[in-house]
């Protein structure tokens, strides 16, 4: 198995079919769901779908989401990392997106904050990427916070689904350039 990311909490590995458990009680929770478009699913084998899915990332473009596995008790927390979108997404394709998903239960604790911290700097020193860039729900102000808080910059609103969104951007200068990602990891 391989470890990605760590800080001083969490553990950012690939994910692994042993995930499944963990991932039907991630994406079968309508609340997880609340602003992703309220379709949580219903049975074990979407999961193992999409853990499947997820490795394939791996396979064909180097990189996907990961685990994301608490240090103190070896639990699966959610999932955090980045992905290559080939998809149109707001008028754009191959770029990469910074995303997390925890449990509920994980909620508050900084995890996401953490989790996607790493993920940038894996994105900016070991992938070296150019720029990064994440979507959030207008109304989820969780996740909105993080994404600022760990770098990145509001560009512009747009329509995903029906859904408005917020457009977040940070790029490699930005990220080296500031100090706390040089002390925080």
């Amino acid at each position: 198995m391989i470890i990605f990311a760590e800080t001083e909490r969490l553990i950012l590995r690939e994910m692994v079919p042993a995930d499944e458990h963990g991932m039907f009680a991630l994406d079968s929770d309508p609340e997880v769901h609340r602003y992703l478009g309220n379709n949580p699913i219903t049975d074990i084998d979407q999961a193992r779908e999409e853990i499947k899915y997820v490795r394939q990332q791996y396979v064909e473009n180097g990189i996907g989401r990961w685990a994301v596995i608490e240090k103190r008790t070896n639990e699966f927390v959610g999932w955090s990392g980045l992905k290559l979108v080939e998809e149109v997404t707001n008028s754009r394709t191959d770029f990469y997106d910074v995303g997390y998903r925890l449990l509920k239960k994980h909620w508050g604790k900084g995890y996401a904050t953490e989790s996607a911290r790493a993920s940038l700097k894996y994105g900016f020193e070991v992938l070296k990427l150019k720029e990064i860039f994440a979507a959030a729900q207008i109304e989820n102000d969780a996740s909105n916070k993080v994404l600022k808080k760990v770098g990145l910059k509001f560009i512009e609103t747009f329509d995903y689904k029906g859904r408005m969104q917020n457009w977040y951007r940070i790029k490699n200068e930005e990220w080296l350039s500031n100090e706390i990602n040089k002390i925080l990891y």
